[in-house]
């Protein structure tokens, strides 16, 4: 009704049909008060085809409802916010971005990717705009962004509002969720045994591995802990150096800190920093060692010296999002969960490195993944159970 009254139903098929049954009701409401005392005197007074033709057009305009409302949703466009790194990060940003085309080709939608030089700070600011210039549907790529969208949203019932790697509480909120943890345990298991077998250029026989995150919080630990995991699955002993790079967009910052790592004797460091990453990537290409790559599959940055990268599809997320919003189906209050069922998390095809690395390395990898889909094997995630101990 709210959406009759601002007359955004004009030109729906249903549009006409419903604010005349709305001022049927309301013109007639007060003759059926004086002339009826009740609901059965009222019911008395109609006959049994004069009673189908009033459910008849309750029906329909239920229908009306139904489908002006999912007319709504399948024309308003869509906004992705870009968040820290911006676009050419060859990371999070820039998968999501692939997976925010393909929906908006394959459901004809508008859209428009937001990018700002101080996207934290303006966060508020970009949602309000977004939702005051009618996108109807309101990504945002940024973790910091959260808490303002859950205040922001009741102010604007007509669009919805979808926020990544956290829970957000708004009936016109979606949350998404990735188990991170769960790619990362096997990208770990990869790494452990990998770093000992000097069979393998590059690597040394110190079971010395890295990691660097791009900032200190549970959505950055939660792949580390998962790595750190599923290394010690396969080599209790080993040691995980783990560093923050405070940045998600300082490629020099990233490759000197890889550097220092594989001066302490780490021959594989596994990259969670965004466009920082792409420094430490290149360090590994310089040192003759080996990165992991992270979001997409980063494995052709640097053929042969990627050793696998551990894919967060943030592209399959955003991409549904937009189906469901342009087919009526999104709903809002709910929290979508992508992990190794729903393809939400993988390791890529190693197509530059399969061919240095033992079958049975690779084969004892594809076990675990079996285990942890089928819950054999539980993977530790610092979003819901704190930090293990060997993250203090």
């Amino acid at each position: 009704f709210t959406r009759i009254s601002k007359g955004k139903l004009n030109k729906d098929p249903c549009g006409t049909i419903i604010k005349s049954f709305l001022s049927l009701i309301y013109f007639s409401k007060g003759f059926i008060s004086s002339t009826y005392n009740s609901f059965d005197e009222l019911k008395s007074n109609f006959d049994g085809e004069s009673m189908r033709n009033l459910f008849k057009k309750i029906t329909l305009l239920s229908t009306c409802v139904f489908l002006s409302t999912s007319i709504f949703a399948a024309k308003s466009p869509v906004a992705l916010i870009i968040a820290q790194g911006g676009l050419g990060d060859a990371s999070w940003n820039d998968t999501a971005h692939k997976g925010f085309k393909s929906g908006l080709n394959s459901t004809g939608l508008k859209g428009k990717a937001i990018e700002s030089n101080d996207v934290v700070a303006q966060g508020e600011e970009l949602m309000r705009r977004a939702a005051d210039s009618g996108f109807g549907l309101i990504v945002s790529l940024e973790y910091s962004h959260g808490e303002s969208m859950e205040k922001l949203a009741p102010s604007y019932n007509d669009s919805k509002f979808v926020i990544l790697n956290q829970v957000r509480k708004g009936s016109n909120v979606v949350s998404i969720l990735f188990s991170e943890h769960e790619g990362s345990y096997l990208a770990g298991a990869l790494a452990a045994q990998v770093t000992t077998d000097t069979s393998i250029p590059g690597i040394n026989s110190d079971a010395v591995i890295g990691v660097i995150g791009g900032f200190k919080s549970p959505g950055i630990d939660k792949f580390l802990a998962g790595y750190a995991e599923g290394a010690k699955a396969v080599n209790s002993n080993i040691k995980v150096l783990m560093a923050y790079s405070n940045s998600f967009g300082d490629p020099a910052k990233g490759e000197q800190m890889a550097q220092a790592m594989f001066e302490q004797g780490a021959d594989i460091v596994y990259q969670v920093a965004g466009g920082t990453g792409i420094g430490i990537i290149e360090a590994a290409k310089k040192a003759g060692k080996y990165a992991i790559g992270v979001d997409t599959d980063q494995d052709g940055m640097a053929p042969g010296h990627v050793l696998t990268s551990m894919m967060k599809r943030v592209d399959v997320a955003v991409d549904d999002v937009i189906k469901q919003h342009a087919n009526g189906s999104l709903r809002g209050g709910n929290t979508l969960n992508y992990g190794l069922v729903e393809n939400g998390v993988a390791l890529s095809e190693m197509k530059h490195t399969r061919n240095k690395i033992p079958s049975k390395y690779i084969q004892r990898v594809e076990k675990m993944k079996k285990d942890i889909i089928s819950g054999k094997i539980k993977v530790w995630d610092v979003t819901q159970q704190g930090y293990p101990s060997y993250m203090n």
